[in-house]
């Protein structure tokens, strides 16, 4: 049971920050905000002229009680508007792709993939405010940490009762993300932690396309199947 949350867990904190990040591309030019600024200001200064990312990762899920409940690491590649891939390793190799209309989850252990309609999961994402800084203040509680040991932070609490996270905390130096750490209503904390970032590099097409290997179980919203089943027929 535990193994099937932290999967579930996985996609949802994919979608919740990939897409977030990804629609964040506008705001502030670069040159107008001072690179030791505040938390809501290094944000602004992040998202500003952000294409495409890349990035190594490592995450932790905590529970209630600090314990570390989870722990895994990978690599992710971003596209905006809507693009991205994660690929977890450990020793539960997993692979989240969004094409734009769906999310795949391929686990590999498992042999079996899920697939989740992307605008769904996207309409239910704190961060997709993001595409608006400016909206901000109308869905969350925004709290500027200021600066510390070299990182700017910024507190999101939500507003809405049914947010999928009621906290997000964002650690950030200059235009590099840092640090993203989001707690839920039962106490479960996610942290994940960004290095070798790179800004805008040159992405492959085909990094954001999802072929399913052949005899792997395919599961997820019924209408997505009928329209891969369509596909594939054609």
């Amino acid at each position: 049971m535990q193994y099937m949350t932290n999967r579930l867990n996985n996609m949802l904190v994919a979608s919740i920050f990939a897409i977030g990040l990804v629609y964040s591309a506008t705001g502030v030019a670069q040159d107008s905000v001072e690179p030791q600024a505040g938390g809501r200001a290094a944000l602004e200064q992040f998202a500003s002229e952000l294409d495409t990312f890349h990035a190594t990762f490592e995450q932790v899920v905590l529970n209630s009680d600090g314990m570390v409940q989870d722990a895994n690491e990978g690599e992710l590649w971003l596209s905006r508007p809507s693009l991205f891939r994660w690929e977890y390793g450990g020793d539960f190799p997993e692979t989240i792709v969004a094409d734009g209309k769906r999310i795949w989850l391929y686990d590999v252990s498992l042999e079996q993939i899920t697939v989740r309609d992307q605008s769904s999961l996207a309409s239910d994402s704190p961060l997709t405010l993001l595409t608006d800084l400016d909206r901000l203040d109308e869905q969350f509680e925004v709290r500027d940490l200021g600066v510390d040991q070299g990182l700017a932070y910024v507190e999101l609490r939500s507003i809405a009762e049914d947010a999928e996270f009621d906290r997000v905390l964002l650690g950030i130096a200059g235009q590099e993300l840092k640090l993203i750490a989001m707690e839920d209503a039962f106490g479960l904390r996610t942290e994940i932690r960004l290095s070798s970032s790179q800004r805008n590099p040159e992405l492959a097409p085909d990094q954001f396309t999802f072929e399913p290997p052949e005899d792997v179980d395919i599961v997820g919203d019924l209408v997505l199947l009928n329209d891969l089943n369509s596909e594939e027929a054609e």
